[in-house]
């Protein structure tokens, strides 16, 4: 027994050495790939060092080693194991009378740490990361010529039956311009509102019209007003236009749960991508178990090809992950699938996998 805990901590710290260093090597080529893209942008932005370290780089890390985080755990988990299987001390652990379960322990252990540690992570840490990114990118990097603070071609249902047309609007100033709001029951259009501008009376906790002409068309004959310096009392806040314009990767989990709860009290349609940004933070983590599982079964068999066959392996199956994952969220997103079902489908099926190559492994 007192073997055993030794082996145990060898492999885990074989496991987690080697999963870091690789990140690490991962983090530092895509440091420098992404330097040389943007030198020109930095240059341009009068950022110092500094600035762009703190203000860019200590987003884009977290956001970049996320990315692939279960994919890496993968491939260390199957360079580790299969150089230890072909110096042959994986025959030695399981001919001193340890089972091949026993084997695994640290393997689930290591995963178990690992999944908990991008769990965590999903939640919060790399939604505020991702915030510090896009902030960066969005004013100095994707179209510094044109001014961010301009959300334009806004389009909204705020409630069941009542939509929102917005050309442009300002968020430091909390003004809209072009402002087309429907009313419509089934397929009638049943009155329309257009207003050349409209801006947020924080006092009276309304948008303030100075002029917008309200046509009603549900009746024979339409009738047409004109109304003056009117406060319109909509389901609708600045921070609606400008939360429904941000990236939902930059959002916390309670910040996209307020964001789903609002949408679906409005009656919203189309949210499935939301669900899916949801519930893939945590089926990433999962799959970080499933994934080290599968690798710790292929690698541990000792094989004519070693390491190399392993890897190769190893990264087919990654790719595969990869496209059952965009797949299948394509079709919640763009289609009819559940959104639940289809974050989860990849780790049902390659947990099949893992059990079904646990089955035919040596033991």
């Amino acid at each position: 027994m007192q073997i055993m805990k030794k082996i145990d901590w060898y492999i885990l710290k074989k496991f987690l050495g080697t999963f870091f260093y690789a990140i690490l090597i991962f983090v530092v080529i895509s440091v420098v790939i992404d330097i040389t893209e943007k030198i020109d942008d930095f240059i341009s932005s009068h950022q110092s060092v500094y600035q762009i370290i703190f203000n860019y780089y200590l987003g884009f890390i977290p956001h970049i080693a996320a990315l692939l985080f279960p994919l890496f755990i993968f491939i260390a988990v199957i360079f580790f194991t299969s150089k230890m299987a072909y110096r042959s001390e994986i025959i030695a652990i399981l001919g001193s009378g340890a089972s091949f379960n026993r084997l695994l322990r640290a393997y689930w252990v290591g995963s178990i740490l690992l999944a908990l540690l991008l769990g965590v992570a999903n939640q919060s840490w790399i939604p505020r990361a991702n915030q510090i990114r896009t902030a960066f990118e969005d004013k100095y990097i994707d179209n510094p010529t044109q001014k961010k603070d301009v959300l334009v071609n806004i389009h909204m249902r705020i409630d069941p039956e009542t939509y929102i047309s917005i050309n442009s609007y300002y968020p430091g100033d909390h003004y809209a311009s072009g402002v087309t709001i429907e009313t419509i029951k089934g397929r009638q259009l049943i009155d329309r509102l257009e207003s050349q501008y409209l801006r947020w009376d924080t006092a009276a906790k309304a948008w303030r019209s100075s002029s917008a002409i309200y046509r009603r068309l549900g009746t024979l004959r339409q009738q047409v007003n004109v109304a003056r310096d009117t406060l319109l009392k909509l389901p609708l806040t600045p921070d609606d236009l400008v939360q429904q314009n941000s990236d939902m990767t930059a959002m916390t989990t309670p910040q996209l749960n307020r964001i789903i709860a609002r949408q679906e009290m409005r009656g919203s349609e189309g949210i499935n991508f939301l669900y899916v940004e949801k519930y893939r933070r945590t089926a990433s983590a999962v799959s970080v178990i499933i994934l080290a599982f599968i690798g710790a079964v292929i690698a541990s068999r000792k094989v004519r090809g070693g390491s190399g066959l392993h890897l190769a392996l190893g990264i087919v199956i990654s790719a595969s992950y990869i496209l059952f994952m965009q797949f299948s969220t394509t079709f919640s997103v763009k289609g009819t699938l559940n959104p639940l079902l289809a974050v989860w489908i990849p780790n049902i099926f390659f947990a099949g996998v893992a059990y079904a190559l646990y089955r035919k492994a040596p033991k």
